[in-house]
């Protein structure tokens, strides 16, 4: 058995292939920046292991958020306390984008989701990347730059009072609550996130609309312009790429780029490309 992991700091998702064929299982997401050896070890061993059944592991594919270079040894010391297995290989969740969009080709691929990222891929690895900054100085065109967008332009004028009331109405928050949320309690990037399922609800006015299309503008702008490669498509892994992708699709035009791939999960995607690269 060759298990394929895409892992955020929330949820991990898992592939078990024997090379014809995959099933899923999920466990707590691993991030080794906010995680301990122990705490990593733990979840492969309660969660990961007992849906494996008795299948010898073969090879570990291992692509998730906070996997840079200096945190690969803490997880293969991590793995190899509790997985007999000689073949394990640890990437960034950015390489699993590329893998699963590109494949062994050259591109653009991207991650848009809560946050966002990007990076210039040539068939083989990352040869360079916008850094993200963040949700705060960054993330253009994710999901918590939506949201900041949206609520600025609700309290502020942009948009209608009408958009305003509906919203604070639908979500039982008042002005205060949402100062609370944003700046005083843990995770404000996934709070202003949730926004987009208003959003969405109300996309047919073309006030909002428009909104999304210049938070997507602006990704593009400031994030894949800097590759000087408008020679090649963009390709995007996420919920925010995968649920506005007609949106997204305008945005490129509008800024003189060509969308190729948009995939909700990546996992589908490594599973094709660690199969080809081992077959």
């Amino acid at each position: 058995m060759v298990i394929i992991a895409d892992s955020g700091s929330t949820k991990t998702d898992w592939a078990l292939t024997d090379g014809k064929g995959f099933r899923c299982v999920k466990t707590q997401g691993i991030n080794p920046v906010l995680m301990d050896s122990e705490a990593i070890a733990e979840v492969v061993r309660g969660e990961l292991l007992p849906q494996l059944g008795t299948s010898k592991v073969e090879a570990v594919h291992f692509y998730g958020a906070g996997v840079r270079d200096d945190m690969k040894q803490k997880m293969a010391e991590a793995f190899a306390s509790v997985i007999d297995c000689r073949d394990m290989k640890f990437h960034s969740d950015l390489l699993g984008a590329a893998h699963a969009l590109c494949g062994h080709h050259e591109g653009i691929a991207c991650i848009l989701g809560t946050g966002a990222n990007s990076c210039l891929y040539d068939g083989r690895q990352i040869v360079a990347n916008t850094p993200a900054l963040g949700f705060i100085l960054g993330d253009e065109g994710g999901g918590a730059a939506l949201g900041k967008r949206f609520l600025n332009a609700i309290f502020k004028g942009e948009l209608p009072a009408e958009v305003r009331d509906a919203y604070l109405e639908s979500t039982h928050l008042t002005l205060a609550d949402i100062i609370r949320k944003v700046y005083r309690e843990p995770m404000p990037n996934r709070f202003l996130a949730s926004t987009s399922l208003f959003i969405g609800q109300h996309i047919e006015r073309e006030d909002v609309r428009q909104l999304v299309v210049e938070n997507f503008r602006l990704f593009f702008r400031r994030n894949i312009v800097p590759y000087g490669r408008r020679d090649l498509s963009v390709n995007f892994v996420g919920s925010v790429a995968f649920y506005y992708e007609n949106l997204l699709r305008e945005a490129a035009r509008e800024e003189g780029f060509e969308v190729g791939a948009v995939m909700k999960s990546p996992l589908e995607g490594l599973v094709n490309y660690v199969t080809s690269i081992r077959s």
